[in-house]
């Protein structure tokens, strides 16, 4: 069962998997009741509270989600647990309601563990650093390690050296070495604030190095005898968040760049939980 409050979210994520039972509502009205025992809960919970880019006002924020993965936790009473956040989360401001948080888990059962995970070290071509909290409930195997990921990173240029190559730009390979670091971290933005771009004034700036102008998101790759700095399409952006080339997503621009840059990266995803299903069968 997956919960997405976006109608346009749901049907992307019905379209790229029709077998997967996603409910389109508000996880605050979801009975967890109702998947008592299932092996793992995991969520993306909502990162505005706790982000810099924002007014950072935690617990006081509408869009603070915390409480419900507790009562979540607390109705499913499931093996394990998986939440991610921004970094912010991490900040001194924030230290009570943090542990406050890890407190409330540990006592419904709970080892619990807490790590900044870089996306980079997991082949994904770009820094983008994120908090996950990892629960193992104490009847289980509570051994637990997070993923170590390697230390070769993948760039920018050499992840989309073929998107940007797709339509005969003569200039793709010059680009790509200059594209030579993976790429700023992401932003998805929110229905209050962002749009199809590459984030604030530093994101641009760095982008900029590398060749791209940040201040927009093109429909299509460079066309043959195109100058000057090159937009990214939202395929590229995808590419870079960790998604597989398959998957589609909404017609509008804004829609879809929203969904890919506010995602967790798939690959870390991935591995954090490879890690967890570990404990889950005693390896």
């Amino acid at each position: 069962m997956l919960v997405e409050h976006e109608p346009e979210y749901c049907g992307v994520l019905k379209r790229n998997r029709p077998g997967w039972n996603v409910l389109c509502g508000d996880v605050r009205d979801f009975d967890g009741r109702n998947y008592a025992g299932a092996d793992l809960l995991a969520g993306g919970v909502p990162c505005p509270p706790f982000s810099v880019a924002g007014k950072q006002l935690g617990r006081n924020d509408e869009r603070d989600l915390f409480p419900e993965a507790i009562r979540l936790i607390r109705e499913i009473s499931p093996k394990a647990v998986m939440l991610e956040n921004v970094r912010g989360f991490l900040g001194r401001r924030f230290d009570s309601y943090r542990r406050e948080i890890l407190n409330d888990i540990e006592a419904l059962g709970y080892t619990v563990h807490i790590r900044l995970l870089n996306a980079s070290c997991f082949g994904v071509p770009q820094s983008r650093l994120r908090v996950v909290i990892a629960g193992i409930r104490n009847d289980q195997n509570i051994f637990f390690a997070y993923p170590e990921g390697n230390n070769r990173l993948v760039t920018v240029g050499e992840a989309l050296r073929d998107l940007v190559a797709s339509r005969g730009w003569e200039g793709a390979e010059e680009w790509a070495e200059l594209a030579d670091k993976p790429a700023p971290s992401i932003v998805g933005g929110s229905k209050k604030h962002g749009g199809a771009d590459l984030g604030p004034v530093k994101a641009r700036e760095a982008w900029a190095l590398m060749g791209v102008d940040g201040r927009g998101i093109a429909d299509e790759p460079p066309d043959p005898g195109h100058t000057g700095m090159i937009r990214l399409t939202s395929r590229m952006l995808a590419r870079l968040q960790g998604f597989p080339d398959t998957w589609t997503f909404s017609a509008k621009k804004t829609v879809t760049c929203r969904m890919i840059g506010n995602a967790f990266p798939p690959p870390v995803a991935e591995a954090v939980g490879r890690q967890i299903r570990k404990c889950l069968i005693h390896e």
